[in-house]
C-alpha cells in the first residue's frame, strides 16, 4: 500500500462524505482540511503525521471547550454540533491509552530513573508526553504522575 499523506486522507475522506451527503462531517473534513493546509504553508512543507496528530487534538480540544461553553450558556443544540465534530476528527487519533499503561510506564520510569517526591514532575512529565502523545491527556498523565509520585 502506498503511503498517503494526512492532507490526501482527508480530502479522500471529504469526497466520501459528499457522496453520502453528510453536511455535518462535510463542514468538520473541511475546516480541518483548511487547518492542515495553513500549517503545511506555515512549515514550508507537508504535514507529517505526529503533526497531523497534534492538529486533530488541538482542533478536539477546541470543541470540547466550545461544546462546553454552549452548554453553560443554555444552548444543547450547539454543544451536541461541537461533540459531534471532535468525535468525527477523534477517529483520526490512534486509540487512547488505557490507564493502567500509562501508570505502569510512569511507574516504570521513576523506577529507572530513581526518582521521588513532587519535584519530579517535570522530567516524568517530558517523557510521558513524548511518549504517549496523541493517546494519552496531559491532564490524566499529570493526574497519575502525581499519584505515583506521592
Amino acid at each position: 500500500m502506498v503511503d498517503v499523506s494526512p492532507q490526501e486522507r482527508i480530502q479522500a475522506e471529504l469526497k466520501d462524505a459528499m457522496k453520502a451527503g453528510d453536511k455535518a462531517r462535510i463542514s468538520t473534513l473541511r475546516l480541518f482540511l483548511n487547518r492542515i493546509k495553513n500549517e503545511r504553508i506555515a512549515l514550508g512543507r507537508e504535514v507529517d503525521e505526529a503533526t497531523f496528530q497534534a492538529l486533530a487534538q488541538k482542533a478536539i480540544k477546541q470543541h470540547r471547550e466550545a461544546a462546553e461553553a454552549f452548554r453553560k450558556g443554555g444552548r444543547e443544540a450547539s454543544a451536541a454540533a461541537e461533540e459531534a465534530e471532535a468525535e468525527v476528527l477523534a477517529a483520526y487519533l490512534p486509540p487512547p491509552a488505557e490507564e493502567d499503561e500509562v501508570r505502569a510506564a510512569i511507574e516504570a520510569f521513576v523506577s529507572e530513573q530513581g526518582l521521588a517526591g513532587p519535584q519530579a514532575i517535570g522530567p516524568v512529565m517530558r517523557e510521558m508526553t513524548q511518549r504517549f502523545a496523541g493517546r494519552a491527556d496531559g491532564a490524566a498523565i499529570n493526574r497519575i504522575a502525581r499519584d505515583v509520585l506521592s
